[in-house]
């Protein structure tokens, strides 16, 4: 019984050892919208199939990585953007329009004759949303 106690004793030791509640190593993040700069869509779509969509964005920054899309639906149209996640280490080396990045996401055609995507490309100088809209009809 003695043996379990020492055992039981040394894990819970073993367990709080490694957490500290004083770690100076917060890492902060945000998410952050990327402008579209480029679409690879088919010509057309074909009803019940999965197709492949590709987005190329600039990477702003080392501390900018691929997070997913925000995508939105309405009818037959759909919004997306990229989005990123920017982890903050304070080392951030800015990329400008170096860093070609491309993403992917798969789209379910449904019973839609045709879909409009408007991939969102930034705010122009008066601050409203830019989008790259295309329209793919659906063939059977």
């Amino acid at each position: 019984m003695n043996k379990i106690k020492i055992i039981l004793a040394l894990l819970i030791t073993i367990c709080f050892s490694g957490c500290s509640l004083d770690d100076d190593s917060d890492i902060n993040f945000t998410y952050q919208l990327v402008p579209v700069e480029s679409v690879d869509i088919p010509d057309q779509f074909t009803r019940g199939e999965t197709v492949k969509i590709t987005t190329s964005y600039f990477r702003p920054s080392t501390c900018h990585s691929f997070s997913g899309y925000e995508y939105d639906r309405l009818g037959n149209e759909r919004t997306v953007a990229v989005v990123n996640v920017v982890v903050e280490t304070g080392s951030c080396e800015d990329l400008g329009q170096t860093e070609l990045v491309e993403a992917s996401l798969n789209f379910f055609v449904g019973s839609e004759d045709s879909y409009v995507f408007r991939f969102w490309q930034g705010r122009n100088d008066q601050g409203e949303n830019q989008f790259l809209t295309i329209e793919v009809p659906v063939v059977q």
